[in-house]
């Protein structure tokens, strides 16, 4: 518990550091203004799991969960899951991104310059790319170019999400040019996510790429078959196996628990979807018992209905499997299955489903195998019999719906539906009437829309951002 609240203070410091000036004659022992590389790093990436992909004290994950009807509120509606949203909600979300994340990441970078460790620059880059097409798959256009400088400029203003995207190449192509150096100190455990592994986290930047290369296939002025390019010559430098995924591993000892653990549990509302927990049944997939825990009282996979006027009995419905809430399991950020799929996608466009055929079977069974099931086993080779063969008519609907399931709880769900339709999902009932169709977009944040005004905040949920054409 000492160390997390440390973490919380040391972050918070760091954000004020970067934020304003003082003015201040004496200095405080108590309050450092500069620190270690290795103290800036664990906390962004404790941030990163926490917040960015669990939800933690933020909303923005849970969200994409709901629009995805991956999970449910034991709730009267309206609710999160019936599209009920106020600015005010995600204020928290774009300061984990700005303050927490982006800010600190800037000051590690420009520390781990100035001192030569280059390692340490490489990572500041490739999860300030990560963090900073977040923002921008959440919300839009977001600042970036006239953000984080310090000093007074409160109000910076917003780049259009074209110019964010060409950023976060950038950021990329440079985290792996400093990560080429190997100059200067390595990480070591204060890296929760590769323990200092440089080769890791230089197939991690190469297989993002792809990532946000594909999010642009439909992007004004980009063409499907150019972006499917640029994804597979990344992908030949990206991730190779399971032991590629960007993971967060937790203790799981009291304060170090995996925070999906405390999304689900132990009295938390929300639950699974009858969506999901339905689609695995009726699909007979063996992964069913490894990703989702039975009902308590019935001992059955039994999801809600997501929009159900009556409140029901929380023990009557499902939650993830300990693979994934256990208090000691590990947080997926990024997984090797989802390089799989790209490969898949990116290889339909340009070559046919016959030519993606081995990538899709791949990443079904990476999934498989990372959950610990035996691929020679009946259920998976009767799985893989019903659906592991790609045609010319439901090509990418497939490797979508089976990228949707590895890569389970995960916020890229979200924008892979917003892109490509599927998996396809209908808009659920009960909602708010004053959103039509399903979200596609955050509401901006209510402190943004006070302390610094900009005419995109006044953006709809069913308001398209600019990659996601239709």
């Amino acid at each position: 518990m000492k160390k997390l609240i440390y973490i919380g203070t040391l972050l918070t410091l760091l954000a004020g550091t970067g934020c304003r000036k003082f003015i201040d004659v004496n200095n405080d022992p108590n309050r450092p203004t500069d620190v270690q590389e290795a103290l800036i790093l664990a906390p962004v990436e404790l941030t990163i799991a926490h917040k960015l992909m669990a939800g933690r004290d933020g909303f923005a994950p849970i969200l994409a969960q709901h629009y995805m009807q991956v999970v449910c509120l034991n709730q009267p509606v309206p609710n999160e899951g019936t599209y009920l949203l106020v600015n005010g909600s995600v204020n928290g979300d774009w300061n984990t991104v700005y303050v927490t994340c982006l800010n600190n990441l800037k000051n590690l970078n420009a520390k781990a310059e100035a001192s030569g460790n280059y390692n340490y620059a490489g990572i500041a880059k490739v999860l300030s790319a990560f963090c900073l097409a977040t923002a921008s798959d959440w919300w839009g256009d977001v600042p970036y170019s006239d953000a984080l400088q310090g000093g007074d400029n409160f109000t910076p203003t917003y780049n259009s999400q074209e110019v964010i995207y060409d950023s976060v190449q950038a950021l990329l192509d440079r985290g792996i040019a400093d990560i080429s150096k190997n100059a200067g100190l390595t990480p070591g455990g204060d890296d929760n996510f590769y323990e200092g592994d440089m080769g890791q986290w230089k197939k991690l930047a190469y297989t993002l790429k792809a990532r946000y290369y594909m999010h642009l296939t439909k992007a004004p002025g980009h063409t499907a078959t150019a972006q499917a390019d640029l994804a597979l010559q990344a992908l030949e430098n990206g991730m190779t196996s399971n032991d590629d995924d960007l993971k967060y591993k937790y203790p799981g000892g009291s304060g170090t628990e995996n925070q999906w653990y405390w999304v689900f549990d132990p009295v938390s509302t929300l639950i699974l979807s009858s969506s999901i927990v339905d689609t695995l049944k009726t699909r007979n997939d063996p992964r069913l018992e490894k990703m989702i825990a039975p009902a308590q009282n019935t001992g059955l996979y039994t999801g809600r209905a997501i929009g159900t006027i009556d409140v029901g009995n929380l023990q009557n419905y499902s939650v993830p499997s300990d693979f994934y809430r256990a208090p000691g399991s590990s947080n997926y950020v990024f997984n090797y299955s989802e390089a799989l799929f790209l490969k898949a996608e990116a290889t339909l466009i340009k070559s046919g489903y016959t030519a993606a055929q081995p990538f899709y079977k791949a990443g079904v069974e990476s999934h498989m195998t990372k959950l610990g099931l035996d691929l020679t086993g009946d259920g998976p080779r009767n799985y893989m019999a019903a659906r592991g063969t790609l045609t010319a008519g439901m090509a990418l609907q497939r490797i979508i719906e089976e990228k949707f399931i590895a890569n389970f709880l995960s916020f890229e769900n979200w924008n892979d539906w917003r892109r490509t339709g599927f998996p396809v999902i209908s808009r659920v009932p009960n909602a708010v009437a004053t959103v039509s169709g399903i979200p596609r977009r955050l509401l901006y944040p209510q402190i943004e829309i006070t302390s610094n005004p900009q005419s995109q905040q006044g953006a709809k949920m069913d308001e398209r951002v600019w990659w996601d054409a239709q």
